[in-house]
């Protein structure tokens, strides 16, 4: 049973001035910012990010934005900021970022919400099932979900032009920066940015139930509740996804190229360049240096600061050419370039299979396999001269590499659920071999062990054994910064921090009174890291843990390191209530006891109530085949009721995520209690 991939955000971006692309992680720079003080309200560019936390189960979840808008303390909406709808697979954005449209807002202006409008026609929302799903998941790998058997809650309007509104309340309220001037939107200062982030693994998100006759399963999916807002304030941390376009100019007197925005559109089994109508502009990078292939005349790759290389001008202004780029943001929100891959041919530039490792021969260190786009596994092959690299774009790594060849994969620095994106040496070859392999984010997720004072694991058992880990991971260096203090936005953070899921603002970072590392050991080391159990040893529960690691940190130069921990909610499988719902001795606290099929023992289970940190609560009821989602806000009086009401009769199901505690009690996150036709026994 999965254990929970709850939290780190990816991205979509809606770039600066430019069209630009980029993403936004729950990483050490992601709290909110110090609000800059607008002397006018002139127009200003500041990104919008849509980001989400992948699912194990899933390679794609296809969704259309059809309109995002903003919301101001006055009540004001803003006018749709996409200019076109836009589509693509939420699951390839883990921790990365593809482009949506520049956001042009008013110096000095203040915004507490936003609103999406999600397509809701039937195949509007579309599943593709995991190439190896976690063990007892109800579909076959690779699966293609009909859209008969998708069900998108809250649709309204007519058929043909059904949409789902979602409104997101803002964590912190976002003040647009200041305009560099009344005609010139780039910010003076680091402008952060908006991130409405959607919990792909949430358990209210994607719902599964099967069919009163017993058919195959029909999926719910459900966006009021796992869609939410996380904040943002350093651009130069968001790792922008690579990007095809064609060359609009050159300008070699400044070392700029202004690009045309291209999508892959696939017809009759192939795909084409479409022309997406934004353009962006990007400056090579004069102190690190720009890698360059091309991938027609591989005589002229290079690393280049400029432009003075009349052959890469040439190559790249030639008529009818394409390009892959790759950026990194700079603090006034200007694109520089990493990398530029170039080719008269689509089909050569476009041929880079991208998405998550479901695979890797860490014995032989010769090859891994990896969920593509389109849902289709790619097995990648590694030679002696394949190169890795790290997507950090604070540094040199982002053009660095960080190890070659099949040693690199055989020490295990590559892992299952790793991010990549693959260059193949020979785009025709069948398998690819992989020229370079870009590691865009690195996840461990999974038990929590051996925490100590120089580091922890963290482990995860997937179907196929094989690929199970349990990976140490030093702390990163106390010197490493790592971002703010939520509710001291002036307070900077250093060293390694650590937070509950669901409470991104309560960090514990080291400081005059608190020795953040020390904290970590005793909230998860305790007896067996703080297990929980229903009395075997099948059913305990340990705590679960979640990072994006980094390469190369002052701590670990030649490996990979925490910058922080956020403790994750486990789900209990095949739960039932064992006594009901009653108030507890703290404030706002509630509590009741569940079993486990299996178990010996029953578990208590605490609820809060306490506006703005309650446990989430849904009820989900199946008339029919027909299945609705509603939430319960258990702050209120009628909520708390329904929940007790649910709660009341001992032996009924109920599902139950939380986070274990050291005195073998779960901190409730989630709880779903079902109306109408029952789950299951075996569900």
């Amino acid at each position: 049973m999965k254990q929970g991939k709850y939290v780190l955000a990816t991205s979509l971006l809606a770039a600066l001035s430019a069209c630009g692309g980029g993403g936004g992680s729950t990483t050490a720079t992601d709290n909110p910012q110090t609000p800059p003080s607008a002397a006018t309200a002139a127009p200003v560019s500041v990104p919008i990010v849509v980001s989400d936390a992948s699912s194990e189960n899933w390679a794609a979840i296809n969704v259309t934005l059809v309109s995002l808008t903003l919301t101001d303390t006055n009540g004001k909406q803003t006018a749709n900021l996409l200019s076109t709808p836009w589509s693509g697979n939420l699951e390839q954005l883990d921790n990365i970022a593809s482009s949506l449209q520049a956001a042009t807002l008013v110096s000095g202006s203040t915004y507490t919400g936003a609103t999406l409008t999600i397509s809701a026609n039937p195949g509007d929302v579309s599943l593709v099932v995991a190439s190896d799903p976690e063990p007892g998941f109800p579909e076959a790998a690779n699966a293609v979900i009909p859209a008969s058997r998708i069900q998108i809650q809250g649709a309204q309007g007519t058929t043909g032009a059904l949409t789902v509104t979602v409104p997101v309340k803002l964590a912190q309220p976002f003040t647009a920066p200041q305009a560099s001037s009344a005609t010139n939107p780039t910010p003076t200062s680091n402008s952060g940015a908006i991130n409405i982030e959607f919990d792909l693994d949430h358990p209210a998100f994607i719902v599964g139930h099967v069919p009163a006759a017993g058919a195959a399963n029909i999926w719910s999916v459900n966006f009021n509740g796992p869609v939410r807002h996380k904040p943002v304030n350093d651009l130069t941390r968001l790792i922008l996804n690579h990007q095809y376009a064609t060359v609009t100019s050159v300008s070699p007197s400044i070392n700029t190229v202004v690009f045309e925005l291209n999508k892959a559109t696939l017809s009759n089994g192939n795909y084409s360049a479409t022309d997406t109508g934004k353009s962006l502009t990007a400056s090579l990078d004069s102190s690190n240096g720009t890698l360059f292939y091309d991938l027609d005349t591989p005589a002229n790759n290079a690393t280049i600061k400029d432009f003075s290389n009349s052959a890469i001008v040439t190559a790249l202004q030639q008529p009818g050419v394409y390009v892959r780029i790759a950026c990194r943001y700079q603090q006034n929100g200007s694109l520089i370039l990493t990398r530029i891959y170039a080719s008269k041919s689509f089909s050569k530039v476009f041929i880079s299979p991208e998405g998550h490792i479901i695979h890797v021969d860490s014995n032989a260190g010769t090859s891994f396999w990896m969920d593509q786009a389109d849902g289709k596994p790619a097995k990648i092959l590694i030679d002696p001269t394949t190169k890795f690299f790290f997507r950090n774009p604070n540094a040199a790594s982002d053009a660095t590499p960080i190890g070659s060849g099949s040693a690199f994969v055989s020490a295990r620095n590559l892992l299952r659920g790793f991010k990549v994106k693959v260059t193949p040496a020979d785009a025709s070859a069948n398998p690819l071999h992989a020229s370079t392999v870009d590691i865009e984010a690195a996840p461990f997720n999974g038990r929590i062990g051996n925490v100590s004072t120089s580091g922890f694991n963290l482990g995860y058992q997937f179907n196929t054994s094989d690929d199970n880990y349990s990976s140490p991971l030093t702390y990163i260096s106390s010197a490493t910064a790592n971002g703010f203090d939520p509710l001291n936005p002036s307070v900077a953070i250093s060293g390694f921090k650590f937070w509950n899921y669901g409470f991104p603002t309560l960090i514990t970072y080291t400081n005059a009174g608190t020795d953040a590392i020390k904290a970590f050991v005793a909230t998860t080391g305790g007896a067996n890291n703080a297990a929980i159990s229903f009395g075997t040893a099948a059913t305990a529960y340990y705590a679960q843990g979640q990072t994006y690691a980094v390469w190369g940190d002052a701590a670990n130069k030649n490996g990979w390191s925490a910058p922080y921990a956020v403790l994750t909610p486990i789900t209990i499988p095949r739960t039932s209530v064992s006594s009901a719902l009653v108030a507890g001795t703290g404030s706002n606290q509630y509590s009741f006891g569940i079993s486990a099929k299996g178990g010996t023992k029953p578990v208590t289970v605490y609820v809060s109530t306490a506006s703005g940190s309650a446990t989430l609560v849904y009820q989900v009821d199946r008339t029919k085949d027909v299945v609705s989602i509603t939430p319960q806000d258990i702050t209120s009086s009628a909520g708390l009721s329904a929940l007790q009401t649910a709660l009341a009769t001992s032996g009924v199901r109920i599902e139950v995520t939380g986070i274990p505690q050291a005195d073998g009690s779960l901190k409730g996150s989630t709880v779903k209690y079902y109306t109408g036709t029952q789950p299951s026994s075996d569900r």
